[in-house]
């Protein structure tokens, strides 16, 4: 599989085109508009890639793309939200948590930091698992979404789990993890150079191709709908 990702933003006749229409919308994604447009075109990328097309999509119909990028936005911001949640509830059971005791924090400077401490430890790994299950699940959803080109299928739980909670998923997601590490940095040096703003176009597009195809394989398996995976 992370041979097929790494080819494939080379796929078809006009991928030199995408990739700098691409990395010319990245550039330009400080001017908020054109980041709509690329978040569209990786949305174009997930159903792409979910439908078992082999190469890339082009950048036409435009008026999609926008919209497909607002939907995204969307998606994310009810994300974000989510994550917050989490982060107040664990902020406020760490600052109720004393007082649930009984008694006031410990004072003795030799002292490990008593119950409170304990509290704060145990809400920072809930916060930062809960974090980690939210960034295992949310390529999932983005992948039905595109998928299905419906903003309400991010929500379908019982597909999104299919997909997610398997074997194929788990490795295309630790496959995209790595590769934006390792060529998102590379690619960020770059970018000093203007040109390595064209390679983080072509990273996204690797993890997309990752995050999508470990999907659907990972419905293939779980008997869902989507065309076989090979790896």
């Amino acid at each position: 599989m992370l041979s097929d990702a790494l080819r494939y933003p080379l796929e078809g006749d006009s991928w030199i085109r995408t990739i700098l229409i691409g990395g010319l919308l990245t550039i330009l994604s400080v001017l908020i508009l054109p980041w709509f447009f690329l978040q569209g075109y990786y949305v174009r990328v997930l159903h792409g890639v979910t439908n078992d097309d082999p190469a890339p999509p082009t950048f036409t119909d435009w008026v999609a793309l926008l919209v497909d990028g607002v939907k995204l936005f969307v998606l994310n911001i009810l994300v974000a939200v989510v994550i917050l949640a989490v982060q107040i509830a664990v902020g406020i059971a760490m600052g109720t948590g004393p007082g649930l005791t009984g008694s006031p924090p410990a004072t003795n400077p030799g002292a490990t930091g008593g119950m409170p401490g304990q509290i704060g430890a145990v809400g920072l790994l809930v916060f930062l698992g809960a974090v980690l299950v939210i960034s295992y699940v949310v390529p999932a959803m983005l992948a039905n979404f595109g998928r299905e080109q419906s903003l309400t299928a991010a929500f379908d739980a019982s597909t999104v789990l299919s997909g997610a909670l398997s074997r194929e998923y788990l490795i295309a997601w630790v496959l995209a993890v790595a590769v934006g590490l390792v060529l998102g940095f590379v690619g960020g040096l770059l970018s000093l150079l203007v040109v390595g703003i064209f390679g983080l176009f072509y990273v996204q597009l690797v993890t997309y191709y990752l995050f999508g195809r470990g999907f659907a394989a990972g419905l293939e398996a779980n008997g869902g709908d989507a065309d076989a995976v090979t790896y």
